[in-house]
């Protein structure tokens, strides 16, 4: 299937552009001047893809996503590199995990050689929203959502994928300063079995009371626990969760099928072990998380995501009790690993494991 540009509409709108990218921005509230979209009819097949000028989405109010949440995402980033390019980082598996959440939530999948072909025409034609500032990136988002006007319950006829991009500062905002975690012990986000591990927005959604509760009080993020016996740990509410053992060993929770398969924990588990640190995937029980941290066995936390990258942990709070990590100071081994990977991502550094893509400009 080819993609057109729809340089009609481009003309029209050629005096309302927003331009390149601006000099300050935060993340995930600007976006450029363009985005890619296709759609979806069961019998057809996907059809009607093309690059125009970033517009609002037109839905009939009985669209299908409205009312039952049939919808997928994924994120990934572009990066500037010294000599003026573009690079993309592992694309492949974010497009392949896409297809995994489309069909746990009984959607079409893309194929992934064109879902890569649109981004990266979508970036060549926006290739001036991709910042050039430390720390900055080009986020991705693609999507896609039911369409069908229907509200008895079911699987949708028709869906619009789409994708938006829009330049990115670091997630949060105190940068690589450690960021302090809510524990929580009411509310679950996922169960074995639901959709813990496809990244739909469910998810997320499930996860906004108790956030925007323990925001009040301070807390950056919240950890969740299982939701059978809310012991063991899961993720946190934007990345996967890091335990680092006495300044040489790092243990992240086993993927339970209520995990999501995170790239930039999959990245982490492929780096470690070149940069001299074990790794291990575990089952992990909260108490003896709590436990080690205390006696000082865990010298530090990180979590990791594309979004946060590798954003250290300097504080828990459970039940009514703080534990300080590393005197809640980032630690050597999740800045020895922010720099190796953000290198491999911006192309500073070598990339033994050809995880980056140049895009053609």
């Amino acid at each position: 299937m080819s993609i057109a540009i729809n340089t009609i509409e481009e003309n029209l709108l050629e005096e309302n552009k927003r331009g390149s990218c601006p000099s300050e921005f935060g993340f995930g509230t600007v976006f450029s001047d363009h985005m890619f979209t296709q759609e979806y009819e069961v019998g057809r097949g996907w059809y009607d893809a093309e690059i125009s000028p970033y517009h609002n989405l037109s839905l009939d109010p009985s669209a299908a996503v409205l009312h039952y949440s049939q919808e997928i995402f994924e994120g990934l980033k572009a990066y500037r590199t010294p000599d003026g390019g573009i690079n993309l980082f592992r694309p492949e598996d974010n497009f392949a995990r896409f297809n995994r959440s489309a069909r746990r939530m009984v959607m079409p999948e893309v194929d992934s050689a064109f879902h890569l072909e649109a981004l990266t025409r979508l970036i060549s034609i926006d290739q001036s929203w991709v910042p050039n500032q430390e720390g900055s990136s080009l986020y991705i988002r693609p999507t896609m959502i039911a369409t069908s006007p229907k509200i008895g319950l079911g699987a949708s006829a028709n869906y619009c994928h789409f994708i938006i991009v829009g330049p990115a500062g670091p997630y949060f905002t105190g940068g690589f300063n450690p960021i302090s975690v809510y524990i929580s012990d009411d509310y679950r986000r996922a169960v074995v079995g639901g959709v813990g591990e496809a990244k739909t927005g469910g998810n997320y959604a499930a996860s906004l009371f108790i956030s925007e509760d323990v925001a009040k009080k301070g807390y950056t993020q919240v950890l969740w626990l299982d939701a059978v016996e809310g012991r063991y740990v899961e993720e946190v509410g934007a990345m996967n969760i890091c335990f680092v053992y006495e300044g040489k060993r790092i243990v992240t929770p086993a993927l339970s099928g209520s995990i999501l398969a995170g790239i930039t924990r999959d990245s982490v588990l492929q780096l470690a072990p070149t940069l001299g640190y074990e790794i291990s995937e575990e089952r992990l029980d909260i108490n003896q998380i709590l436990a080690d941290i205390k006696s000082g066995l865990i010298t530090e936390v990180f979590g990791c995501g594309t979004a946060a990258v590798i954003s250290p942990v300097g504080q828990f709070a459970f039940k009514g009790e703080d534990y300080v990590i590393n005197n809640n100071q980032s630690g050597d081994v999740s800045k020895h690993l922010y720099d190796e990977l953000t290198g491999i991502q911006y192309g500073i550094k070598d990339d033994p494991f050809g995880w980056t893509q140049k895009v053609q400009l």
